[in-house]
Order: C-alpha cells, then sequence, then structure tokens
C-alpha cells in the first residue's frame, strides 16, 4: 500500500490577519514544502516519524488503531497529531479501519523555523491520505482562514476571500518586471500564529479598513513599476500597523534601510519581504539575517 503525498508551502504577501475577516488577501505557493509517505508494517499500530530538511528525526510516536490514542499522551504535538487523525477518520469512517500496521514518514523540505505551513502541509497530506476536504479538516482541528490550505493544493499565485466562512479564491499571475528585486529574509526567529491572531481579535476591524486591504491586494495584480509596488505595500503595512497598534518590522529593527519591507503572515517572526538589489542584501546579513532568498527561488 505504498502511497506519498506532497503539499506545498505558502506565503501571505497581503491580506494578513484581516483575511479572517474577508479580506482579499494575495497569497503564493512556495517550492518548498512537506511529503508523507506510508507502507504496511507488521506491528498492527500507526508508527510514526517526522524528518526534517536535514533527514533527522524531529519527532516520533505510535497511535493504537483502534482510537488513534498517541502511547505518550503528555507529548503536546502527539495529542495534536491524535486530534487531527481522529477528526479524519470522524469526516471518513473508513480511514484506518484496516487491521494491518502502517508505517508513516513525513518529511519537510524547509526548517521548521521558517514558517512555510508545517501545519497546512501536515493537514493537506492527511486530508488526501483521508480522502476527505482539507478545509474541513482545518476547521476541526488548527482553524485558520484556509489561504495555506489553498496554497498548499495550487502550483500557482491566488487570490483567496472567505465568504460566508467558504473559501473561495482564484488563480493569478503575477506580471511583475522588477522579480529580481524581491526577496524574502528571515528573522531568525518563528512566530506564533495563533498568538498573532488572538491579539488581532482584540480589535474591532471597520469594513472599510477590511475593503483598503482588498483594494491594495487587487492593484498590486496591475502594476508594472517597482515603484508602485512599494507604495503599496508600505501602505499595507502602514494600514496593518494601526489596527495591531504594534509598530512595522521596518521601524522597529530596519529604520536606515532605504527601500520598502513588509511583513508576511504573523507580524514579528518567519519572514519579511524587502526590496531592493542582490548586493543591497548585505545590509540584512550584516545584522545577522543570514537567511535571504530570492523571490524566484522561493515560489512556485
Amino acid at each position: 500500500m505504498n502511497k506519498s503525498f506532497h503539499s506545498n508551502g505558502k506565503l501571505l504577501l497581503t491580506g494578513e490577519y484581516v483575511v479572517l475577516d474577508g479580506a482579499l488577501a494575495l497569497a503564493i505557493p512556495t517550492k518548498y514544502g512537506q511529503s508523507l509517505e506510508i507502507e504496511f508494517a507488521e506491528k498492527a499500530e500507526i508508527h510514526w516519524e517526522s524528518l526534517d530538511e536535514k533527514e533527522e528525526i524531529w519527532f516520533k510516536e505510535s497511535f493504537k488503531l483502534e482510537n488513534l490514542q498517541p502511547s505518550n499522551p503528555e507529548n503536546k504535538y502527539s495529542q495534536t497529531l491524535s486530534k487531527i487523525l481522529q477528526e479524519a477518520r470522524n469526516l471518513n469512517p473508513g480511514f484506518l479501519s484496516t487491521n494491518s500496521g502502517i508505517e508513516v514518514r513525513t518529511k519537510l523540505d524547509f526548517p521548521r523555523v521558517w514558517g512555510l505551513g508545517t501545519s497546512s502541509t501536515l493537514i493537506n497530506n492527511i486530508a488526501q491520505w483521508a480522502s476527505v476536504d482539507a478545509f474541513t479538516l482545518l476547521n476541526k482541528s488548527f482553524g485558520g482562514s484556509g489561504y495555506d490550505i489553498a496554497a498548499a493544493q495550487h502550483n500557482f499565485p491566488i487570490l483567496y476571500k472567505l465568504l460566508e466562512d467558504n473559501p473561495h479564491f482564484q488563480k493569478v499571475n503575477l506580471e511583475w518586471d522588477f522579480k529580481e528585486s524581491l526577496f524574502f529574509i528571515h528573522l531568525n526567529e518563528k512566530q506564533d500564529s495563533k498568538e498573532g491572531i488572538a491579539h488581532y481579535r482584540k480589535t474591532e476591524i471597520p469594513r472599510e479598513i477590511i475593503q483598503e486591504i482588498s483594494v491594495i491586494g487587487n492593484q498590486l495584480l496591475q502594476i508594472t513599476q517597482l515603484s508602485e509596488f512599494q507604495y503599496l505595500i508600505d501602505l499595507h503595512e502602514e494600514i496593518i500597523s494601526k489596527i495591531l497598534k504594534l509598530p512595522t518590522i521596518k521601524s522597529r529593527i530596519f529604520q536606515d534601510y532605504p527601500h520598502s519591507i513588509k511583513s508576511l503572515g504573523a507580524w514579528g517572526g518567519d519572514f519579511v519581504l524587502a526590496t531592493g538589489t542582490f548586493s543591497e542584501m548585505e545590509y540584512f546579513k550584516n545584522k545577522g539575517f543570514k537567511t535571504i532568498i530570492p523571490f524566484g527561488d522561493m515560489i512556485r
């Protein structure tokens, strides 16, 4: 029964946080992602191993087939994974109904601290394996807007929107002649998305703000000049900064950088998007931010 599945990682270029309230968001799938492989085993249980990008095991667990309970229930990751598997079985009662043992191996091809979707790629892979809807499985486990699931499933940029809590998205083309001036820089720490969302939920968001962010997402698809791109992402940063009552990442860490910098996803960690030349990326390296990926090397 050897089977394998793969899901793309994700980055949210616009609409962070407000996508939860119906704002249009621009998201991209990444070349980095996660695979899941399954095969039969002799012992009547689910044996699970998770490998990082260096093929080193960072998580190992076994689950009972009858109730999908982990051997180490005190482990938070074991509890979470058990819940996902149980929810998948609830959606498809035939899932994992075999009496034969199963070996499961997941493998990331990006460092876990990058925040490209360790959870969303896992959810989408399990949904494929269980033959269930990944958006429903997400809602019943981690929750969230679901843009990351859409990115996991498709090899092109998307405009994403929640309409009455249902996901709607469409393929878009990024006709930018300035892609060589766009870089993703990792901030050397992983941000907790749940904490960021909890902070965001303390504020009531006016409908006009959601509309403004949606307009920016649409306008980014129509521009041709880097200067226009920079104006729009700077405006986006100002709007989200006011909503969250938090300083922008540029004003907090990179005040003297001469070009635009935009947070992606949860503010305060993971990747930011910076404009500039290849040589200007030395600025970030000199500040200790060594993980710098050109736009074309990141986007699928």
